[in-house]
């Protein structure tokens, strides 16, 4: 019985050493990324000029770029996961990834959910239609008049939700929601849909790519300074990844890498 009672004892003592010989558990998200070296960043990569994919099945863009350069700032390998736009905040909340770069704008609603870095960015809006429309839109308003596309989970489809389906000017009916901007671009070709409004960077390289569309309108509508999604209350992590992009707008690599993909 003894015998048995000082082998529990070596046996529980040597967990204990094991234990205290492993690795610490991280404080926090940004000690975590450290700690496994790379982090995870979540994209939908549907959003030229800011992230697809090219014809070698590599993710390019403006906010790839963004994101090896931060990941490289941080000492930390980058792997980017593709899924839908209206997913990733909620990948974000889940830990199913670090954090999401995909053109992201700060609303009060986004921010009851996760938390944002500083803006690395400022976008507008852009209205896309057929090259052969020949209707009249002057105004984001004048949409009400015509059937859209939106993508899902989108600050244009807050806008469009808002301020046109909400005040009765345009019918439920003939608002069409897209998971990926080139489903609703290849809608508007085939003459399924009138109009799409998304980022106006992404309206003009779209229409460039697919040819046979047009872009009719650009401002400032749902749109303004582009941030990154982190966890809510990541401040580390927060405070790292501002340091960096405070570096990027004034060292130019943000200028370079919007002429290099942007003009």
């Amino acid at each position: 019985m003894k015998k048995v009672s000082k082998i529990l004892v070596i046996a529980v003592l040597l967990v204990m050493v094991l234990t205290a010989c492993g690795p610490k558990a991280p404080a926090n998200k940004l000690e975590a990324i450290k700690q496994a070296g790379k982090i995870v960043f979540g994209t939908s990569a549907d959003f030229p000029p800011f992230e697809s994919v090219d014809d070698n099945g590599n993710f390019v863009g403006f906010d790839v770029d963004l994101m090896n350069e931060l990941g490289k700032r941080m000492g930390v390998d980058v792997e980017i996961v593709d899924m839908p736009f209206d997913s990733l905040i909620a990948s974000v909340q889940e830990g199913k990834i670090d954090a999401s770069v995909a053109a992201f704008n700060y609303s009060e609603e986004r921010d009851e959910a996760v938390d944002f870095t500083d803006p690395y960015y400022f976008a507008e809006d852009g209205i896309m239609v057929a090259e052969d429309f020949s209707g009249e839109i002057n105004a984001p308003e004048d949409m009400a008049n015509y059937i859209i596309g939106i993508q899902t989970g989108s600050m244009q489809e807050a806008w469009v939700v808002e301020n046109l389906v909400d005040t009765g000017m345009l019918p439920e009916e003939n608002l069409f929601r897209y998971e990926r901007i080139d489903q609703a671009a290849m809608d508007i070709k085939a003459g399924r849909v009138d109009a799409l409004m998304t980022e106006a960077v992404v309206t003009k390289n779209v229409a460039e790519e697919l040819g046979g569309l047009k872009v009719i309108f650009t401002g400032v509508v749902s749109n303004g300074p582009v941030n990154i999604i982190i966890p809510e209350g990541a401040t580390e992590l927060a405070a790292e990844m501002n340091k960096y992009i405070a570096e990027m707008l004034d060292d130019g690599f943000i200028d370079s890498i919007i002429l290099k993909h942007m003009q």
